[in-house]
């Protein structure tokens, strides 16, 4: 049984990122059993080429479970579990 939850849009989403000199980063959470893990990417871009790239990975405390609604292949509706997600919010000076 397949089931599919609702996906939020992405807000001011980049489609590319100016390589002459720039720093990208990405932030993302990986759900373990009963911890979570923060990965933390940054590519540093200098004169069109990837100057270095550093990877962080940081346990941090998993919020628990949520239920959520989805819907199987037959249209039907069901109530499932899934990890809380972690919201973000970044500063950049």
């Amino acid at each position: 049984m397949a089931f599919t939850a609702c996906k939020k849009e992405k807000e001011d989403e980049v489609n590319s990122v100016d390589k002459s000199g720039s720093i990208e980063t990405e932030l993302s959470v990986e759900h373990l059993e009963n911890a979570d893990v923060l990965i933390t990417k940054h590519r540093i871009w200098k004169q069109k080429n990837l100057f270095k790239e550093i990877i962080t990975k940081d346990t941090i405390p998993s919020l628990g479970d949520t239920l959520v609604g989805g819907e199987d292949n037959d249209g039907n509706d069901h109530i499932v579990k899934t990890k809380k997600d972690y919201e973000f919010f970044i500063t950049v000076q």
